[in-house]
């Protein structure tokens, strides 16, 4: 591969020339595929089919014969507890189970802290001149638009291959009192694919702030979504805030939305003892309890953990074609041409993709252009704003492989028009 970057101009427009007829060609064929978001394909979604049958009008009661049909069961039925519990290595009386959704769990926690306070509170988060959050960047796009529509003002924290810069995280929370808390997603990161190391864990969990009812809200949405046979492991925070003396400084949260159905799965919150009480006793105004059938369902389709990891495996074999796809093609298209790096990560659901800066809208505009549907540039930042306009989040495992190919093909075609317009641009503008 030749290093565009060391290219005289009439080598790039030479190279320019070539790549618009094969991107002129992709736009012939009046394309239609997406590669927006994180979804499961169908195939993936077939594996959980068994959830539909495994209550029925004869299997709807617990082992001590409580009516899963009627009201109550505020924070989840005992066997769902015990399943969860394993899932996210914490005890039953840690744990909140659910509707399906994580995120309202995570909405529903962020405003009952502005309305009232945490457990902690001298004051509530309402009651501030400002609430801020560091948001480890490029991270979450769902996490930063609840702050944008709480009015929560947001610092982007860089995040690399360990996690988030902790050097800037301790300074800014020791400092600032209007900060009041942290996302994180800890493991196979959104969407760099990162798991945060042992030592970003302790510091997390070690480090002083001004704000005595800071909050870490540890979004482990890919607990178990490994691709390799040698998982990423990811250290307990909650047992390190507890070693640190600080058990309640963290929210840790996770869904089956991608193990099993994601609108009919089960979500859950997981915390020290005294969090959770707190936090029941305001549940309890909200709603009776959750929808224990489908928790029942969850139970009886998952015995155990062991039954979890090895759902995951059949995952892993529908979708880890697809991620070793777009990996193949980069690195056939952008590899040693010192335009693009991307992440090769071991589990999730995304490929980061960072350009040249100031590349990554022309390039999801070209690859829309031409009908492929990406995240929008910028996304993967808060209010949508990558100071380097470089990042582009890839989520291959909804399409069909084939579709990947071709998706992944232009983007790396689009990729490197992209960079060569704007090295003939620096080129002339230096002359």
């Amino acid at each position: 591969m030749t290093d565009f970057t060391r290219m005289e101009r009439n080598e790039l427009h030479s190279n320019r020339n070539q790549l618009l007829k094969r991107y002129d060609r992709f736009r012939s064929r009046r394309l239609n595929l997406d590669m927006a978001r994180g979804k499961p394909c169908s195939e993936q979604l077939d594996l959980s089919l068994g959830l539909l049958d495994c209550v029925n009008t004869e299997n709807y009661t617990s082992d001590d014969g409580t009516d899963y049909r009627n009201y109550g069961g505020l924070d989840g039925i005992a066997e769902a507890k015990r399943l969860v519990a394993d899932y996210l290595e914490v005890q039953p009386d840690e744990l909140i189970v659910g509707g399906n959704s994580s995120l309202s769990l995570m909405h529903d926690t962020v405003v009952r802290a502005i309305l009232h306070g945490v457990v902690d509170s001298q004051v509530k988060w309402g009651k501030l001149p400002k609430i801020k959050f560091l948001c480890p960047a490029p991270g979450y796009d769902r996490h930063f638009s609840m702050c944008e529509y709480l009015n929560i003002d947001m610092i982007p924290v860089e995040l690399d291959e360990s996690g988030p810069d902790m050097d800037a995280v301790e300074k800014l929370v020791a400092s600032d009192e209007t900060i009041r808390g942290m996302w994180c997603v800890p493991k196979y990161s959104n969407p760099t694919g990162t798991t945060y190391s042992d030592e970003v864990v302790e510091r997390l969990a070690r480090m002083k702030t001004k704000a005595s009812d800071f909050r870490i809200f540890w979004d482990n949405a890919y607990a178990v979504h490994h691709l390799t046979e040698t998982p990423d492991r990811l250290k307990n925070i909650l047992t390190s805030c507890k070693e640190a003396g600080n058990s309640e400084r963290v929210f840790i949260f996770g869904s089956t939305s991608k193990i099993t159905l994601p609108g009919a799965g089960i979500a859950m919150m997981a915390a020290s003892r005294k969090n959770i009480e707190f936090t029941k006793k305001q549940l309890s105004i909200q709603t009776i309890g959750p929808d224990k059938i489908n928790q029942l369902r969850h139970v009886r389709f998952f015995r155990n953990l062991s039954d979890i990891e090895s759902h995951m495996k059949k995952h892993a074999a529908i979708i880890r074609p697809k991620f070793e796809a777009v990996q193949r093609i980069l690195e056939k298209e952008l590899g040693g041409k010192n335009i693009a790096r991307w992440s090769r990560p071991n589990g999730g659901y995304f490929i980061s993709l960072d350009t040249m800066a100031g590349c990554a809208k022309k390039v999801v505009e070209m690859a829309s252009a031409a009908g492929v549907k990406l995240t929008p540039a910028g996304a993967t930042y808060p209010f949508g704003n990558d100071p380097l306009d470089r990042n582009i989040r890839i989520a291959p495992t909804f399409p069909p492989l084939n579709q990947v190919e071709t998706a992944t093909e232009l983007l790396a075609v689009c990729v490197q028009l992209a960079s060569i317009d704007k090295l003939v641009a620096k080129s002339e503008s230096s002359m």
